[in-house]
């Protein structure tokens, strides 16, 4: 049981860090447009 003193904390850090980098890339609008790239590769000339 000592060693959830330990995970636990560092289990909502980890959440914690991996949900400031999803609102750091929503908002730099890294989601903005998922259809362009896929299409691009198919039409390069």
């Amino acid at each position: 049981m000592q060693v959830l003193i330990v995970f636990v904390p560092m289990a909502i850090a980890v959440s914690l860090g991996f949900l400031v980098a999803f609102l750091w890339a929503s908002r730099a609008g890294q989601f903005e447009d998922l259809e362009t790239p896929s299409h691009r590769i198919l039409l390069e000339e």
